[in-house]
């Protein structure tokens, strides 16, 4: 037991840089205290004192803001950050190095008894707001967005956004080198294309470098030909993108945006 509760504790150290040590993270973070609840009325549930379990549960959402129903499975070093206002079902499953942020709830869709709840494989991340909802599964390693709805299975290593969820698979490592390349030939932020922004916006930089790409390609390519018929046409070089050229358009951190 003492030994779970000190991987509970080192957890947080690696998944909070706020924590700062030990009696702070013991005394401080309800997430912890929600889970420990948990594994008490889990233990009462599975031997048959179901109600006594339920009270117990009654409890640690009266002192934490977090609901986790004491029937819920829940693997080791889970790790619920700030945790006001989760809701995790009875049918829920979570594996191994599983975080949950605020307002996630593990729902089900129908009044039918039997498994009715998501499962969640190691190392999911479900962020703040997040609505998973059925007896899916979501894959090991994937991550679901701020205030997504997700309503069916995620695979392994995906990330899901929006409502409804929709899944984005992990990139092509090779397009995302060709799209950083030109991203920086053309003065543009690499975070520009990263995984981490919106769905629709990542996805319309990345084909806009694509098209750039091979706009690219094809102008060196004009550019070989005629020098080989001997022409410089294509001697100059192309006109550098300067900082200051956009700076009207850039939104800095206090402004707003350039009409």
């Amino acid at each position: 037991m003492f030994e779970r509760m000190r991987e509970d504790i080192q957890s947080v150290f690696h998944r909070d840089p706020a924590a700062r040590n030990a009696f702070e993270v013991v005394t401080c973070y309800p997430g912890l205290h929600a889970v420990w609840l948990h594994r008490v009325a889990h233990g009462l549930w599975v031997n048959g004192w179901k109600w006594l379990a339920r009270m117990v549960s009654n409890f640690g959402r009266w002192l934490t803001g977090i609901e986790i129903h004491p029937g819920a499975k829940i693997g080791r070093r889970f790790f619920i950050d700030h945790g006001m206002g989760i809701v995790i079902g009875e049918t829920a499953e979570i594996g191994n190095d599983v975080t949950l942020y605020q307002g996630v709830t593990l729902g089900g869709t129908s009044w039918n008894k039997g498994k009715r709840h998501p499962t969640l494989e190691d190392g999911v991340v479900v962020g703040a707001g997040a609505k998973v909802l059925g007896p899916f599964t979501v894959g090991a390693g994937a991550k679901i967005g701020s205030n997504a709805v997700v309503t069916k299975a995620v695979p392994a290593g995906a990330t899901a956004v929006g409502i409804p969820g929709r899944i984005i698979l992990k990139s092509d490592d090779e397009l995302e080198a060709k799209r950083q390349a030109i991203a920086e030939k053309l003065g543009f932020d690499a975070y520009g294309v990263s995984q981490d922004m919106p769905d629709p916006i990542a996805r319309a930089i990345g084909q806009l470098l694509d098209h750039l790409h091979a706009v690219d390609g094809r102008l060196e390519g004009m550019c070989g030909a005629l020098k080989s018929l001997g022409s410089d046409y294509c001697g100059k070089d192309l006109p550098q993108l300067r900082d200051e050229d956009f700076a009207g358009v850039v939104k800095e951190a206090d402004d707003k945006p350039a009409a």
